[in-house]
């Protein structure tokens, strides 16, 4: 091997020395997966907050089988296709959708991070896909509007045992546009989630000996929650308390199907139910005349080890596929697992870990990331299985592989 001294058109042709640019962009630039962004907001969060976010309840099985279920996938491409072009929308509950997919509604947004719902919502405007405002949400109503006064927006009802203040939110969502209800029926109780009480997850956050240390490395962190308007509900005034005890005091364990009715009466736009688990109680929604009902099992942050959507979604497309649209929610963690989802029958799939991750970890720029690569990684799958739009997509696509298989008695 011959050396020789390398030239000043060699070296000028080699090295990269840029000028320093914003470090925030340059930090979430690197972040290709949603599971960098968790990386990213797990160092910029303090353990509080983030544990909220993260965790799940009691041995946080549920939410492992649901990552899982969808890494058990087996995909079917079809080559010598022309997918120049790839058609990424469609109607979702009768109005546009520029991706299959929704920001789901997520409580204590803005402990997350101090831009809180303002970011989500305006992301997702820009995005051109929905955002859900949850009851538990820390931004009203009428200001998620406000910050995006075009975006579509959907509120999350939680009913309470005081049944007027739920139906009030009600009357205020229709006042302020919002065209969908979406009314979540699996918590008549809080899921025992063990991070939080480990921590001591309070509201509003209390600075102690144990809190200080944490925080030290997360000022950023810090003065944002200090400096900015202090945090409040969407649906409740104040709270002193840890956050068990509050979900404890708003969920109603008497919810039944009259009290859907009641909401139904009292909702003039689209309504979807939240947190269906089996196909009986879809085929009982579906012949009551909800819009759409959505598989989810809060993100494993409820019954621990329940039935996994993803697993559930085909069997329940089948059965009532025909009658009313069905959304998928729990465990997904990239455009794969969008474009899976489409393929056994989803209309539309909602994230909520996968976007609070990137609110943590830079507030609306890094909700913008994570919409970013969740987008980009639909059209890149679509493309690579040969499919130039939603409607291609089939079962024909995806084979679920078996891991958690009922033993034959």
């Amino acid at each position: 091997m011959e050396r020789r001294i390398p030239t000043l058109a060699d070296l000028r042709a080699t090295l990269n020395f840029r000028a320093p640019g914003n470090p925030a962009a340059a930090r979430l630039g690197l972040a290709q997966t949603i599971w960098d962004l968790r990386a990213i907001a797990k160092a910029r969060t303090p353990k509080g907050p983030f544990d909220y976010t993260d965790g799940a309840a009691e041995g946080e099985i549920g939410i492992a089988r649901a990552r899982q279920a969808f890494e058990d996938v087996e995909l079917h491409p079809a080559v010598l296709k022309d997918v120049t072009d790839v058609s990424t929308s469609w109607d979702v509950l009768g109005a546009p959708s520029a991706f299959p997919l929704a920001i789901a509604p997520t409580g204590f947004t803005r402990l997350m991070h101090a831009e809180g719902e303002p970011a989500g919502a305006r992301a997702a405007a820009a995005y051109g896909i929905p955002f859900t405002l949850s009851t538990l949400g820390t931004t009203s109503i009428e200001r998620v509007r406000e910050v995006s006064p075009e975006g579509r927006l959907w509120m999350q009802l939680y009913m309470m045992k005081e049944r007027d203040r739920s139906l009030e939110l009600v009357e205020r969502a229709a006042q302020a546009g919002y065209d969908t209800l979406m009314i979540t029926v699996d918590t008549p109780v809080a899921g025992a989630r063990h991070r939080d009480a480990r921590n001591g997850m309070q509201f509003p956050p209390q600075l102690t000996l144990s809190t200080l240390v944490d925080a030290a490395p997360k000022v950023e962190w810090w003065w944002n929650f200090l400096t900015t308007e202090p945090v409040t509900f969407a649906a409740i005034s104040k709270w002193d308390g840890t956050v068990g005890e509050l979900l404890d005091a708003m969920f109603d364990p008497s919810v039944d199907y009259e009290a859907l009715a009641e909401v139904r009466a009292a909702w003039p736009g689209k309504l979807v139910v939240k947190g269906v688990q089996s196909v009986a109680d879809a085929r009982t929604l579906a012949d009551l005349g909800v819009d759409a009902i959505t598989l989810s099992n809060h993100g494993g942050r409820q019954l621990d080890r329940a039935p996994v959507p993803f697993r559930l979604l085909p069997e329940v497309a089948r059965e009532v596929g025909d009658d009313l649209e069905i959304h998928l929610d729990t465990g997904i963690m990239s455009g794969t697992d969008i474009v899976a989802a489409v393929a056994l029958g989803a209309r539309t799939t909602m994230v909520g870990r996968a976007y609070l991750y990137g609110l943590m970890a830079g507030g609306r720029a890094g909700v913008n990331r994570a919409l970013a690569i969740l987008t980009g990684e639909v059209q890149r799958t679509m493309r690579l299985l040969g499919v130039s739009s939603l409607e291609e997509l089939g079962p024909q696509h995806v084979t679920q592989l078996d891991r958690l298989v009922p033993r034959a008695d």
